[in-house]
C-alpha cells in the first residue's frame, strides 16, 4: 500500500488559499516546534495557537514551556511577516492525561500510550474548533522525527469525521522543517526540553542519561 505523503497533501490545499485567510486552529505542543509551523503556515492562514497539553505532568514544566510558546507569538506578531496570530491557553489537568494512560504506563515512547494522548489532545482541538467556528485544525506534533506523523493524521482525519471540521494534514518535518525549526529555536533563544513532557517520557530519559553518564 502506498505510503501518503502528507507534506504534498497540505502543499494542494496551500495552493487553493484565496485573498481571505481561512482560520486556523493549530494545537501546539511547545514553541520549539511551533516555530517552523507558524513561520510557514502565517501567510495562508489567521492562526490561533491552542496550547493544550494536560500530558505535561510537572506544573513548573508546564508553567515554563507555555511561557516560552507566548514569547514567541509575541515576537512574531512584531515581524508583521504574516497574519497576526492569538493563542487559546486550554485547560491544565495532568489527570486526564493519566486516566488515559492507565494500562499503559510500561508502554515505550512512541507506542500505544502516545497514540492515545495524540488523540486526547486533538479531541480537544477538534472540538473547540468546531465549536468556535474554525475552517480547520491542525498539531504541530508532526514535525519531531520522533512523532509517528501517519498515526497522528489518521487520528486528526477520524475526529474530523467525527467533529465536522476540516483537519489540516502536515509532516512539517518534511523541506527541512525540523531542521528550520532548530534555527529559529536558536535565532529566539526558545527553551528545547529533551523529553515530551510526561512523567514516563521523563522517566526514560533520566534512564538514558544516567547510561551515557555511567559511560563516561
Amino acid at each position: 500500500m502506498n505510503q501518503i505523503n502528507y507534506q504534498k497533501e497540505l502543499e494542494k490545499i496551500l495552493e487553493k488559499v484565496g485573498a481571505n485567510p481561512p482560520r486556523l486552529f493549530l494545537h501546539s505542543c511547545c514553541a520549539p516546534c511551533s516555530s517552523y509551523c507558524l513561520e510557514y503556515l502565517c501567510t495562508y492562514f489567521a492562526i490561533t495557537v491552542f496550547y493544550y497539553n494536560p500530558n505535561i505532568s510537572q506544573e513548573a514544566e508546564y508553567l515554563h514551556r507555555v511561557e516560552e510558546q507566548k514569547r514567541l507569538i509575541a515576537a512574531y506578531n512584531e515581524t508583521k511577516k504574516g497574519y497576526p496570530i492569538e493563542i487559546v491557553e486550554g485547560d491544565y489537568v495532568p489527570g486526564q492525561f493519566f486516566e488515559i494512560a492507565k494500562g499503559y504506563e510500561n508502554c515505550p515512547e512512541g507506542g500505544e500510550r502516545c497514540f492515545r494522548c495524540f488523540d486526547l489532545r486533538l479531541r480537544e482541538t477538534a472540538r473547540l474548533a468546531k465549536a468556535e467556528g474554525y475552517d480547520y485544525f491542525a498539531t504541530t506534533l508532526t514535525i519531531s522525527p520522533l512523532k509517528n506523523a501517519a498515526k497522528i493524521n489518521e487520528i486528526g482525519q477520524d475526529l474530523a469525521m467525527e467533529y465536522d471540521v476540516l483537519w489540516l494534514p502536515s509532516d512539517f518535518k518534511k523541506k527541512n522543517g525540523y531542521k528550520r525549526s532548530i534555527e529559529l529555536s536558536a535565532e529566539y533563544d526558545l527553551y528545547r526540553q529533551d523529553y515530551c513532557g510526561c512523567a514516563y517520557s521523563k522517566a526514560e530519559r533520566d534512564v538514558r542519561l544516567r547510561g551515557e553518564e555511567a559511560t563516561k
